[in-house]
């Protein structure tokens, strides 16, 4: 491999990552956050993961909020930037960012069926336990915030504007909406092209029936510009971010001779993951951390690519890996530190990997 084979892997990335994701993924999420940042009240909002809200009730909601989004890190920024924006709390809010992708159902149900029962089962517990775990820290640590969100939360009611729409019409909207997210992401091996076109096609027209004889125009023109508005910011980041993961794959594969961009990085790094030990299971958060890591393809990349399947990974690693790749990536970080600075980035993005570090090292020993 030359060196402009190395550019060529950014590019190639990239390309793949556009074609991949951005229709089928980012396009419905972007949608849903614009919607939740113009048509759902701060009030609601603060209802469930605002500072003031009972925290058995925040945590809970947020942690097994990935059971019904089949989003990646990436997918679920916008909705992560929607809810944070209405006024959520630090705490519930990276609770969410995390559990988004880490407990998808497709995914968990996969693990269990391709990596076996027992570590599919414990990638669930492992996950709704780190994001609550992982929220209560950040809100601990920034409880200053959090105070001071909580003295806001008082002139909520009073500054939102209120509606006569149906509340049955709203959540039919976001239902819809959510579905056109879920069913567009789904793998081609669940719903084929065609049927998974002519459903969406038919949500579409639903949706377009509710805002035509319940929405104002003002607020659909609205609706749009808050969307275009949070694709700006996160967009051309996540595009900037995934070119330099595959610049790091070309350049892996420029230092191993033979080696493929796609898989570069696994070849280099096995020697480090394959034992039950502290340092196998940072190491492995760490890469699950950098790397990017689309919904439902970390079950193949820790069985085939890191070796699980073959024995050369063992159950402590490939489960910090399967708890900290879903929720990290470089793009995901760099949107994160943009939205909510770079103080709390750095403080979530190390929790995630001490944290997944710790849980996959106690399910190592266990008998992983």
């Amino acid at each position: 491999m030359t060196p402009i084979d190395v550019f060529f892997s950014g590019i190639d990335a990239l390309g793949e990552y556009l074609s991949a994701h951005v229709l089928t993924c980012l396009v419905p999420a972007f949608f849903i956050a614009g919607a939740i940042a113009v048509f759902v009240s701060k009030k609601g909002v603060m209802k469930y993961f605002g500072a003031q809200a009972k925290k058995y009730i925040s945590y809970s909601v947020a942690s097994v909020s990935g059971a019904v989004l089949a989003v990646c890190s990436c997918t679920v920024l916008p909705l992560f930037m929607g809810i944070y924006k209405r006024g959520a709390g630090i705490g519930p809010a990276t609770t969410f960012l995390f559990a988004g992708p880490a407990i998808n159902i497709l995914a968990i149900i996969l693990t269990a069926r391709v990596l076996g029962f027992n570590i599919g089962l414990a990638r669930v517990i492992g996950a709704v336990g780190m994001s609550i775990i992982i929220g209560l820290i950040m809100a601990f640590i920034f409880r200053k915030e959090e105070r001071e969100k909580k003295n806001n939360d008082m002139f909520v009611e009073q500054g939102d504007e209120k509606t006569n729409r149906p509340l049955k019409i709203s959540v039919l909207f976001f239902v819809l909406l959510v579905l056109i997210l879920v069913i567009g992401a789904a793998s081609s091996e669940y719903i084929p092209w065609i049927p998974k076109l002519a459903i969406v096609y038919v949500i579409t027209i639903f949706v377009s029936i509710i805002l035509i004889f319940y929405y104002t125009r003002s607020e659909v023109k609205q609706w749009g510009h808050e969307t275009w508005g949070l694709t700006k910011k996160i967009l051309p980041i996540l595009l900037i971010g995934v070119f330099i993961v595959g610049i790091i794959g070309g350049v892996a594969a420029y230092l191993i001779p033979g080696a493929d961009p796609a898989n570069a990085v696994g070849v280099a790094v096995a020697p480090y993951i394959g034992g039950n030990n502290i340092f196998s299971c940072f190491f492995a958060s760490v890469i699950g951390a950098v790397l990017y890591m689309p919904t439902l393809l970390e079950v193949a990349i820790v069985g085939d690519l890191f070796g699980y399947s073959a024995g050369i990974m063992d159950g402590g690693p490939a489960l910090a890996l399967l708890l900290a790749g879903p929720s990290l990536s470089l793009p995901n970080m760099i949107v994160i530190t943009k939205v909510i600075g770079l103080k709390k980035a750095l403080v979530y993005i190390c929790l995630v990997i001490v944290v997944a570090t710790f849980v996959g090292f106690i399910y190592g020993l266990i008998g992983g």
